[in-house]
């Protein structure tokens, strides 16, 4: 029996951002999977650059739905000469919308085509940049988030804003606020009930430095995220994300 994929778009206006974001969702049944897209991304890159080849065998069984996004990097971590202070907070912004908007949209839907009832956990899923805003919304809200698949991401926030640090910076830099963090903080036994993926290769364009301060984080304050480095010849680059994808994903959608 062939399966067709099954794809819906959406344009809706979002008071936390002050404008219409766009969104597309692929598949008819499972749990919820945001994918944030590479620095400067639109929603359409999911498809354009092929991972829905890779992950069609999750979501065409049902095992997943993807809700693919835009970024605001262009008015946030890209903007490299504008004010610092004024791109941290439309970053902050997009984090609301994120967790305020998106989410319980995403929950709602998945609920009605499951059957389920309740808050189901999202995953956040996202290679480059994307990756380093999946693994600061699983380790900020992990009320929402209970899985995190991040590929070749930069977990300091000087990527985005150098120098430049204030409260929410700071709030958004997870080597700061996790390294940070008291090793009885509560929500480290809740990344513990959850499972996460940190994967970074050691090849061209990679840059691993700040997984590798993740690494010794999660090994300090006991934070059971898996933290992956992968050899001297893994690039980043798709090719390498499409083998990390579905390496890791059967392990983030096993249940035990």
């Amino acid at each position: 029996m062939v399966i067709t994929m099954e794809t819906q778009y959406f344009k809706d206006y979002s008071p936390a951002l002050g404008r219409d974001m766009e969104c597309k969702v692929y598949g008819h049944k499972g749990r919820p999977v945001l994918f944030i897209p590479c620095q400067d991304g639109r929603f359409f890159d999911f498809e354009n650059f092929r991972m829905t080849d890779v992950l069609a065998p999750w979501i065409e069984s049902g095992q997943i739905m993807v809700f693919s996004i835009d970024t605001m990097d262009k008015e946030s971590w890209s903007d490299k000469e504008g004010d610092p202070c004024w791109r941290i907070r439309r970053y902050e912004q997009w984090i609301n919308y994120i967790t305020d908007e998106l989410a319980p949209f995403m929950r709602a839907m998945v609920n009605q085509r499951n059957g389920w009832t309740g808050e189901p956990g999202v995953m956040a899923f996202g290679c480059s940049l994307g990756a380093t805003h999946a693994a600061n919304l699983f380790f900020r809200r992990p009320d929402l988030f209970d899985r995190m698949l991040a590929l070749s991401g930069i977990y300091n926030a000087d990527y985005g804003f150098g120098g430049y640090m204030d409260e929410v910076v700071y709030r958004n830099s997870p080597v700061h606020y996790l390294g940070d963090m008291p090793n009885d903080h509560p929500f480290i036994q809740l990344y513990n009930q959850k499972k996460g993926v940190i994967c970074v290769g050691q090849g061209a364009w990679e840059i691993p430095d700040t997984t590798r301060q993740m690494a010794d984080i999660c090994f300090r304050k006991d934070i059971h995220v898996w933290v992956d480095f992968w050899g001297w010849d893994v690039a980043h680059d798709w090719d390498w994300w499409y083998k990390q994808t579905a390496y890791f994903m059967p392990y983030l959608l096993d249940q035990k």
